[in-house]
């Protein structure tokens, strides 16, 4: 079966230096890409009935330009002037310059990461050298786990859900002509069975990728026949995996 429509539940590349757009032109096969999940921030009511206050933090931890668009957000509706002195930490570089849309850059006050995790080595010698501060820690409702890294070094931090994951439902009229599906999380998964219920008996030539162990997971648990799995030894990418596939099926 020749792969001719791809659907790639990710957002549009912002550029058109994505390898998806030169496998699309290599092997004649047209990408679509469309989130399968969106993510809406908490109302204000939502917020406040978590009975978290804002202003009792003097630092802030953020894992992604989500939490932070969600904390100035809700700091804002809350009426709450965010001080000078607020410390901030975040897990990439990326992110901690993020917050120029927010406040002025002051190095003192911003700490970063290099891995992209918390218990990356750089950020967790920033938070320990700041021990003494009353950590917020904005997370989404599905990433609101306790944080080994943070209560082992008996951090002071309390996690608030500020924002959620929620299918981006299909339209009645919304065309589902897709030859392959790649998938990236469990609740990409999710969506697709919220929306298509008999989706196996219903498009059966639809082969499904997904990227990682848990979404891998998740897809077999649901029913699904993964075709392409990654990341794997020595293809660290789903477009590698998809372009190794692709390759296969000529």
């Amino acid at each position: 079966m020749k792969i001719k429509k791809i659907l790639v539940s990710q957002p549009k590349p912002a550029t058109e230096k994505s390898p998806y757009f030169d496998i699309a032109e290599k092997f004649g096969a047209e990408i679509v890409f469309r989130p399968f999940i969106k993510v809406e921030g908490l109302t204000s009511k939502e917020f406040r009935q978590a009975k978290v206050s804002i202003p009792d933090y003097t630092a802030v931890i953020f894992t992604s330009r989500i939490a932070v668009d969600n904390y100035f957000r809700l700091a804002e509706e809350a009426r709450f002037s965010v001080p000078d002195t607020m410390r901030y930490f975040c897990t990439t570089e990326a992110i901690a310059h993020y917050l120029q849309k927010y406040i002025v850059y002051r190095k003192r006050k911003i700490n970063f990461g290099l891995s992209g995790k918390i218990d990356d080595p750089q950020l967790m010698q920033a938070i320990l050298k700041n021990k003494k501060e009353k950590f917020l820690f904005p997370v989404s409702d599905i990433h609101s786990e306790p944080e080994p890294a943070l209560d082992a070094a008996k951090i002071n931090y309390t996690q608030a859900v500020m924002f959620r994951t929620v299918s981006n439902d299909f339209a009645p009229d919304e065309p589902f002509d897709y030859d392959l599906i790649l998938f990236f999380s469990p609740a990409g998964i999710d969506s697709l069975m919220k929306n298509f219920p008999d989706f196996t008996t219903k498009y059966p030539d639809c082969k499904i990728g997904a990227f990682g162990p848990v979404a891998v997971k998740a897809a077999k648990d649901a029913g699904l026949d993964v075709e392409i799995e990654a990341p794997r030894p020595g293809v660290p990418s789903m477009t590698g995996a998809l372009e190794l596939y692709l390759e296969e099926q000529k």
